[in-house]
């Protein structure tokens, strides 16, 4: 098998962000925007995702807006790029994870077909100091850039870091599960020949 891996560097005048990730690795991370909230999310998906996954990024403009955007944008990106032709992968996948009172689901087909569906149901305009708004829009921007239909909802909860804490451990589960490898599977995992 061919190592899943991938590294993208992206630099503009708002941001420099750098990602690196092994999607084969055991779940160790090394997170690092400036953002605990932020940091504390992409270290949860890494470690349940079971994937080395490596990030540094910088804001150029001060902007938070900018900063949490353009690191799921470059996150999804190299995830993408690290599963290349998908050759060999379970493809689908689901999971359910409850963190207290609170319930999450992410659905996950690896097909080469962006489509996602979110709903995290977030009540507060903050969660330990990060907009509701930009939350949602880190999440919209991951689902897009790892180019897969990904439905990913929050079924119920009271607690809204809860909420979002399950949302983004059932994304890693089932990321984690649909990007494994298949014995069954031989070459790519459609009857189309091709994702």
């Amino acid at each position: 098998m061919a190592q899943r891996k991938a590294t993208i560097n992206r630099s503009t005048k708002e941001t420099t962000i750098s990602v690196s990730v092994n999607l084969d690795g055991i779940g160790n991370t090394s997170i690092k925007t400036g953002i605990n909230f932020i940091d504390h999310l992409i270290t949860s998906f890494g470690k349940h995702a079971m994937m080395d996954l490596k990030v540094n990024a910088k804001s150029n403009d001060g902007i938070e807006h900018h900063l949490i955007e353009d690191t799921a944008i470059t996150i999804g990106q190299t995830i993408d790029k690290a599963l290349s032709s998908r050759s060999g992968i379970t493809r689908f996948s689901y999971a359910s994870v409850p963190m207290d009172e609170s319930l999450a689901e992410a659905s996950i087909d690896l097909v080469k077909r962006p489509f996602s569906k979110l709903t995290l149901s977030i009540k507060r305009s903050k969660i330990e100091g990060v907009s509701k708004e930009d939350l949602e829009h880190f999440f919209q921007s991951l689902l897009q850039n790892l180019n897969s239909c990904i439905h990913l909802t929050v079924k119920y909860g009271d607690n809204d870091h809860h909420k979002v804490e399950s949302a983004i451990k059932s994304l890693a589960v089932a990321f984690r599960s649909a990007s494994s490898y298949d014995k069954k599977q031989k070459g790519i995992p459609s009857t189309k020949g091709s994702m």
